[in-house]
């Protein structure tokens, strides 16, 4: 049996804890639970205390002995970052792509003319279940170097039942045998594959009747996502499928306003989706709906910034009280990377969040958007033990030096996997 952890002397203690359920917004996002020369009691993958040192050490006085104690003076800890929106499972690399965009050819271009996501399908089609876990698992390694404990995953690099599903059954695989925790997302409707150009509505039939059944049946996926955007899916077309994702227990999330205002924010409220992704270009109408129906933004600033667009307007989203989640967005072709930090960092330069905002929305509101909430995303008794300790002092620093990776030490479900 696993010994007991005592962490201890730890200068700022996030521990993200707050009166408020659900997700936050507004004020209740700047709410980080800190706790001052704080300290960690840790059980069997399970937080059993959360205090002061002194606290902390007076409840286990007689127990101290047993426990592997880790001495945190003059750093940060926080919960586990908590990456709610990848593409991490799939096969090849599209660097090609990075240069032609840089020389002023747009992305969706690329895309029509066979490139972009159709790349990418056609290299994982081609890969071995063997050679996308191989190249998976390195993401995953430098997710977890990163402070990341936590990643969604999504398929959709398929776009024939054969590839989803092997996209699926590689991220049901590495949920059981890597460290990280992968929660995965069917994506078959990311793009429409070339041969049903002009017959959209004839792969939408397809999907519903081929594809959706046997991803419930094998249980490989709890979310449904779609790409809602003009010369892709429209919202017609998207609440289709999401409606029919429903009907087989899928929660509904949702691609949207990423290139044009397209009605997608609108869309993800009226399904109740527990999440709208990108939404660059969301409508003030959008916005507002959102607020309404509680739907979480996950904002990608990473994404924004490799394809040289403004990025999402997170500081507005907040004030008309949207509850915000920040990703990476990890792909291969408009966000190559697996670092939380720098989305952090980015949120509070290219969105004006606070770094306390972006905290909570790398944590807890992320925990929120892939319904973890309940063991993830802030350190409370009977949570999960997922935490990072950080080479900084304070969550303002972590976000000052920004672009740099300050993760020391990550413990997930108690078990030190960094440092």
């Amino acid at each position: 049996m696993a010994k007991p952890i005592w962490i201890k002397n730890i200068h700022q203690l996030a521990t993200l804890a707050s009166k408020e359920e659900g997700p936050r917004s507004k004020t209740a996002m700047s709410e980080l639970g800190i706790i001052d020369d704080g300290s960690l009691w840790i059980e069997d993958g399970i937080i059993q205390a959360v205090g002061s040192t002194k606290e902390v050490e007076q409840q286990y006085a007689n127990r101290l002995q047993e426990a592997e104690i880790f001495d945190a003076t003059g750093h940060l800890v926080t919960p586990g970052l908590i990456d709610p929106h990848t593409h991490v499972a799939y096969g090849g690399s599209r660097e090609r792509e990075f240069e032609m965009r840089l020389e002023g050819v747009p992305y969706m271009e690329i895309m029509n003319a066979g490139g972009g996501i159709h790349a990418t399908t056609r290299m994982t089609r081609e890969s071995t279940e063997e050679e996308i876990i191989n190249q998976t698992t390195k993401r995953l390694d430098s997710f977890l170097q990163h402070g990341v404990t936590t990643v969604e995953g999504k398929s959709g690099y398929g776009m024939n039942l054969e590839t989803e599903l092997k996209q699926l059954r590689v991220m049901k695989q590495l949920q059981e045998t890597h460290p990280i925790d992968l929660v995965p997302t069917f994506m078959g409707a990311h793009a429409v594959p070339p041969d049903y150009k002009g017959k959209e509505d004839e792969f939408i039939d397809h999907l519903i009747k081929n594809m959706l059944p046997v991803v419930a049946q094998e249980k490989l996926a709890e979310f449904n996502d779609v790409f809602c955007e003009k010369d892709v899916f429209t919202p017609e077309q998207s609440e289709r499928i999401l409606e029919a994702g429903k009907m087989y227990g899928l929660i509904p999330k949702i691609h949207a306003d990423e290139i044009v205002a397209y009605g997608g924010a609108e869309l993800a409220a009226k399904v109740g989706a527990i999440s709208a992704e990108h939404l660059l270009k969301a409508s003030d109408e959008g916005i507002k709906a959102m607020a309404q129906s509680g739907t979480i933004a996950c904002l990608l600033p990473a994404t924004a910034l490799y394809l040289r667009e403004e990025a999402a307007n997170g500081r507005k989203m907040i004030d008309e009280g949207v509850a915000v989640a920040i990703s990476t967005d990890c792909n291969p072709g408009s966000s190559p990377t697996t670092s939380m930090p720098l989305v952090m960092n980015l949120a509070c330069i290219s969105m004006r969040m606070t770094p306390a905002e972006a905290l909570t929305a790398a944590t807890y509101n992320a925990a929120c958007a892939i319904n973890r909430q309940d063991r993830l995303g802030s350190l409370e008794v009977g949570k999960q033990a997922d935490l990072v300790l950080w080479d900084v002092k304070s969550y303002q620093e972590l976000q000052y030096l920004f672009g740099v990776n300050h993760t020391k030490v990550v413990w997930k479900k108690g078990v030190k996997v960094v440092g």
